[in-house]
């Protein structure tokens, strides 16, 4: 069976190094890249300080077992699948290891048929699953962030922000007069102008680093790390005038920017929520002002 392989990552675990290397072989002869452990406690090692796909682990090992890897990698390393490999003398049953949070299990001595099914097979549920998980997250009209995402990204950009001292703004993007321009020319034209502004957020932010969202309706969001305000400012100065060159109509953009500075001594989730309420007035504020405008708000 013939997998889809690129880059996928397999951590192979086992205190027996004729073992060890000869499944090393193995799984990189079947196109994977192979990492290796003598035992848990290595293991978790390797975890911590690279990215690895899945851990095909034998279950008695000295030091750290298997089945206490599986446990460690289950809370700390969740992205991470394993297959355990048991011996026919032990005891360590099917449905035992999948109940601990194993995705798979296979009897030694390992057949090279069986192994090459089982990894395939777990790699393209891998790819299946992050990939749902990729749309879940991407709005269905722009193509850019949706909602959900924005609010997964937000709060972990505020956290990385506080903990590497480093400045962070949030910008909050409604399209003006967006329901007449609706009414007059159809949805399908509203929706053109949903995917150009969504375009022109891309264009006129930095790639890899600032992050675009839809939020919703014609509200839209940006997060812009190790931004300060003179640099956000012109970020978003950028948006509106770029938007505004597409010439939809009587629709101009109301943007309210904001700094978003962790107070440690509030809840996170209370503040948070505060930060977004911040920059949802300062939006509501440039609407007030007269459509068409930036405010900002440190």
């Amino acid at each position: 069976m013939e997998a889809q392989k690129d880059s996928e990552v397999i951590l192979i675990v086992d205190d027996d190094e004729l073992v060890r290397m000869t499944l090393s072989v193995l799984v990189g002869s079947l196109g994977y890249h192979c990492l290796v452990a003598g035992d848990g406690v290595e293991a978790l090692a390797v975890l911590r300080s690279t990215s690895v796909d899945l851990v095909l682990t034998d279950v008695v090992m000295p030091g750290m077992g298997g089945l206490e890897l599986l446990d460690n990698i289950r809370i700390l390393h969740k992205e991470t699948d394993v297959i355990v490999s048991t011996g026919y003398h032990e005891k360590a049953s099917y449905a035992a290891v999948i109940k601990a949070g194993a995705i798979d299990f296979i009897k030694k001595p390992i057949d090279q048929a069986e192994l090459e099914a089982k990894l395939a097979r777990a790699i393209r549920e891998r790819r299946m699953m992050r990939e749902l998980e990729r749309l879940s997250k991407q709005d269905s009209v722009t193509g850019i962030l949706n909602r959900r995402a924005f609010d997964e990204h937000f709060s972990i950009e505020v956290e990385r922000a506080y903990r590497q001292n480093y400045p962070l703004m949030l910008a909050v993007i409604d399209i003006d007069n967006f329901k007449e321009y609706n009414d007059q020319f159809g949805h399908q034209e509203g929706d053109n102008v949903l995917r150009h502004l969504a375009e022109i957020m891309k264009e006129c932010t930095r790639e890899s680093v600032d992050m675009c969202f839809r939020l919703g309706g014609d509200e839209f969001a940006v997060l812009l790390p190790q931004a300060t305000i003179n640099q956000g400012t012109e970020i978003v100065q950028r948006i509106l005038l770029s938007f505004i060159e597409r010439n939809f109509g009587s629709t101009s953009l109301s943007i309210g920017l904001i700094s978003c500075k962790r107070n440690k001594k509030i809840a996170k989730d209370i503040d948070e929520k505060a930060m977004k309420e911040r920059a949802d007035q300062a939006m509501y504020d440039a609407k007030k002002g007269g459509k068409n405008c930036v405010i900002t708000r440190i």
